[in-house]
């Protein structure tokens, strides 16, 4: 079984919050940094000029892609606008990608030969060294997906794969190494995979937005946010639309918003951008002009022009949208779109955002003092800078916070650290795409394909869709198109294969992962049955203050089922689910009732009865489930109980009905 994953709190923790905003691109993490973590004299530490540490590059071409920076992307295979249609020069890439499109159809239409000849194209492919293909066969022997279920051989093909360049099989190993805490060989390939993700963040803003949603809720499919992720097919995005079209500046700037940051479904579209955005400016909103600053900047979607971009980053930042200092200071220091580079004033503009709380300006500010750029070289300033800006969720500070916990630079080494936030960083980078068209697949009603997607992220190590895979598995059933090595998955299979992706996610701190692998274990659901691994999830499910855990190790303790047999822990396990959720007052009101009359009547009948309804209750369920709801008998169930009721209310009418008494002649009215 895997080893839970402890973070020691004496050097550094980090709290993960939800952020609301929608240009947010990370959830803020809280740096909480002691005196064990800073070094004495940091500013004696050598200055690492390596190429990596240049946060002031250019921007990448105006014509990079995503795919640029993810060799082997399956997006050819999944987006019908691109050119993947047509036949390249490596007959053995046609294979692969013609394999990964009848690998997707096959999990779409739920057919095991389709997938089984698949997999042999993707095979072929892997055979002659092609390393996506590699990557893809991996992932087959991983899942055992239409192949025997194989670790070694997942491992061997993931290796050669990242060995020629396949990122996301980079991503596998290093979450590989990092579930088995070898931090040395983890942190390696993080720092790579961090560095290629922000190679097309943006220099202002937040990097491009890819939204992690979570399909359930629990037990429960997360109905609201689905709704929000339904892009163009939105209806709030209809009155976005019909806003913006009768001239409405605030419209065209949230629909200049949808469309560059590829926000709520909606799929990415600089041109579209632009259109409303000058639409916007046009109308009068200054919140724009900092935007096509950037783009201009950037070449996103127009032709990169640094003149222009100097222009409206000027207008904006006369509209004390101080973000745009950042940018401002990003051109002095290049020399781009101004006379000549000056370091003076980029640092002035840096000093600017900083103190209007903008992260980019402390940031940008912590890159010159730990170069030396246009100042003196100081560490320790350049610590302060980052860490600010890292606890306001800014990902290149994360990154840079990063390399110093790796190097040793102003913080004493901590691989572990360096490597969970590398792994925030990394999970950013392109290959997140794919989580788009498994929630698009899904919304879509096509279970199969959102489960094949799901279960490739999560083999990435992106903990929203091990347990969104997870619940496909257990919420559909049959339905969820799970094939094993050949055909359709068991219910033995498919339970086990859901199980460990539950466990993952409880690994990475899904308190309803751990309460579901409780379960599993408790009822015996696709595992053996097992009290003590049970309680150990219960117990990882109680420290993130899962109320519902708290109340399962308190009935463990009260019926000394894989825990020392302890009415007053029960009792206090109770208590705590109740502090916990005030919802929880009735089946914890009973469980208390329950506690007093086994401590004061030990060995009654009343005892026994109370000990015997967990295996009443099943058979209960189960009659009702077999007899009352089968559909003939409760189709004339409810055609009696309809009966019954117009009997009754026709009675209950004649009952009450009142005959005005015969008034006799002569009486007035």
């Amino acid at each position: 079984m895997p080893r839970r994953r402890t973070v020691s709190a004496l050097s550094l923790f980090l709290v993960l919050l939800v952020c609301l905003p929608i240009a947010s691109a990370l959830r803020p993490l809280v740096l909480v940094i002691t005196s064990n973590d800073l070094k004495d004299s940091p500013d004696s530490d050598p200055p690492d000029d390596s190429p990596e540490w240049d946060e002031f590059g250019d921007p990448g071409p105006a014509s990079a892609s995503d795919d640029d920076h993810d060799p082997g992307s399956w997006r050819p295979a999944l987006d019908p606008s691109t050119s993947s249609n047509s036949s390249s020069d490596d007959p053995h890439e046609d294979l692969y990608l013609s394999g990964i499109r009848a690998m997707i159809s096959a999990a779409s239409s739920g057919d095991p030969a389709a997938m089984d000849s698949a997999a042999s194209d993707i095979e072929a492919s892997a055979s002659a060294g092609h390393p996506n293909a590699q990557s893809a066969l991996a992932f087959l022997f991983g899942t055992g997906l239409a192949r025997p279920q194989s670790r070694p051989k997942s491992y061997l093909y993931h290796h050669f794969a990242t060995e020629a360049g396949n990122m996301q099989s980079k991503m596998v190993l290093a979450y590989s190494y990092f579930r088995q805490d070898l931090y040395d060989k983890a942190v390696e390939l993080y720092a790579e995979l961090a560095e290629a993700a922000m190679a097309s963040f943006l220099i202002s803003k937040d990097p491009p937005v890819m939204e992690p949603v979570r399909i359930h809720s629990g037990t429960e499919e997360n109905k609201e946010a689905l709704r929000k992720s339904r892009g163009e097919d939105d209806e709030d995005f209809h009155i976005t639309e019909y806003q913006a079209h009768k001239g409405n500046a605030a419209a065209m700037f949230r629909m200049g918003l949808l469309y560059y940051y590829g926000l709520r479904g909606v799929r990415r579209d600089y041109a579209k951008a632009v259109y409303w955005f000058s639409k916007a400016v046009e109308k009068g909103d200054p919140r724009v002009m900092e935007l096509l600053g950037e783009i201009y900047a950037r070449g996103a979607g127009v032709e990169r022009n640094y003149t222009k971009a100097f222009e409206w980053l000027t207008l904006a930042s006369r509209q004390q949208y101080y973000s745009a200092y950042n940018g401002l200071g990003y051109l002095y220091v290049k020399g781009y779109g101004v006379e000549k580079k000056n370091l003076t004033k980029a640092r002035e503009y840096f000093e600017k955002a900083a103190e209007n709380k903008e992260p980019g300006g402390h940031y940008n500010l912590g890159v010159l003092y730990l170069k030396g750029m246009g100042v003196k070289r100081d560490v320790t300033l350049a610590r302060k800078f980052f860490l600010t800006a890292a606890n306001a969720g800014q990902p290149k500070a994360l990154y840079q916070v990063a390399k110093m916990f790796q190097k040793g630079i102003g913080l004493k080494k901590n691989l572990q650290m360096a490597t969970l936030l590398y792994k925030t960083v990394a999970e950013r980078g392109p290959w997140s795409s794919l989580s788009r068209w498994a929630l698009e697949s899904y919304l879509k009603g096509d279970v199969g394909k959102a489960l094949l997607l799901y279960s490739r992220m999560a083999e990435l190590g992106y903990e929203v869709a091990q347990s969104n895979a997870a619940w496909i598995l257990d919420k559909y059933g049959e339905q969820s198109m799970c094939m094993g090595e050949s055909g359709f998955c068991t219910d033995t299979q498919r339970h086990l294969r859901a199980h460990s992706l539950w466990w993952q996610a409880s690994e990475q701190g899904n308190e309803h992962a751990a309460l579901l692998i409780g379960d599993a274990y408790y009822y015996g659901r696709g595992t053996e049955r097992d009290y003590e691994r049970a309680a150990e999830a219960y117990m990882h499910a109680q420290s993130q203050s899962n109320a519902q855990a708290m109340f399962n190790l308190g009935y463990m303790h009260e019926h000394g089922q894989g825990l020392p047999f302890d009415l007053h822990l029960a009792k206090r396990y109770y208590d705590q689910a109740l502090e916990v959720d005030p919802a929880a007052k009735l089946p914890v009101t009973f469980a208390l009732t329950s506690l007093w009359i086994r401590k004061n009547y030990a060995d009654s009948f009343l005892v026994r009865l109370i000990d015997s309804l967990p295996e009443v209750y099943p058979r209960i369920e189960a009659w009702v489930e077999e007899v009352l709801m089968d559909e003939g008998n409760a189709t004339i169930l409810t055609l009696f109980a309809c009966l019954l009721a117009v009997l009754y209310l026709r009675e209950r009418q004649r009952r009450h009905a009142v005959v005005p008494p015969h008034q006799p002649d002569g009486v007035p009215n």
